[in-house]
Order: C-alpha cells, then sequence, then structure tokens
C-alpha cells in the first residue's frame, strides 16, 4: 500500500505545478543541491508566490501528498529542504536518505511519446476525403 501512495505521489508530481522541478532535481546525480529562488523560478518557467519569499512554512517538507504542490515535488523526487535562507533567498536541498539506494530511471518517469511516422495508407487528398458523385 505504501508503495502505490508512493507511486502516486510520483504521477501527481509529474504532472503538477511543479513538474519542472520535479524533473531537474530526479536528473541530478548530487547528494545536495544550493540553489536561490530566482534559479527555481527560471527552471519551473514562472515566479514563485509572493508566500514562497514571505513565508519560512512555504519550503518545508511534507511527508504526505495531500499538502502543498512544491514540496510534493522535490518529495517525489527523493529530496527534502535542509536549509532555507528567506534574507539571502536562498535554498538547500538535500537528497533523503532512504533516495539514494534507491534511484530511478528518468524516462521510466515521465516516458517519451512520440507521434510516430505518418500511415502509408493514410490520404488527405480531396479526392479521397468527400466522394464526389454526380
Amino acid at each position: 500500500m505504501a508503495m502505490e501512495r508512493e507511486q502516486l505521489y510520483r504521477k501527481m508530481a509529474a504532472r503538477g505545478k511543479y513538474q519542472r522541478l520535479y524533473t531537474h532535481l530526479g536528473g541530478l546525480t548530487t547528494q545536495e543541491w544550493r540553489t536561490t529562488f530566482r534559479e527555481i523560478e527560471s527552471i519551473v518557467g514562472f515566479q514563485l508566490p509572493p508566500s514562497a519569499r514571505l513565508h519560512r512554512p512555504w519550503w518545508s517538507n511534507q511527508s504526505r501528498g495531500n499538502g502543498h504542490s512544491q514540496a510534493l515535488a522535490w518529495g517525489a523526487a527523493g529530496w527534502e529542504t535542509a536549509e532555507v535562507d528567506m534574507d539571502a533567498e536562498t535554498l538547500l536541498l538535500r537528497r533523503k536518505p532512504e533516495a539514494v539506494a534507491q534511484s530511478f530511471n528518468l524516462d521510466e518517469v515521465l516516458p517519451v511519446h512520440t507521434a510516430g511516422g505518418w500511415p502509408e495508407d493514410l490520404s488527405l487528398r480531396r479526392e479521397d476525403i468527400y466522394d464526389y458523385r454526380i
């Protein structure tokens, strides 16, 4: 049951607002990542909400998936916040101890889906689409 819950959290993180952060963290090979709020904004592609700069609890870790989507993103990727400096707007994320032994292939978490080739028997010619009968 716990494994199913963990897989569900990963799916939620992979599709959520902070999906790019989840993907970025999943691709890191280090045990710690020191970053800035601005760098996180450049990764996710939007400005963090004002509460990220005003309230330290915005950066808190969560053990369950029913909380904040940003915490779900780094938690499901196997990371946790270790240090937050609100004045300098810096953050240290550290890999969770159990995540060290359990690494996952990012291509399995977010598989690549290609459109494939054009079917040989498919035609968009007008004559093939419409039946012209006089």
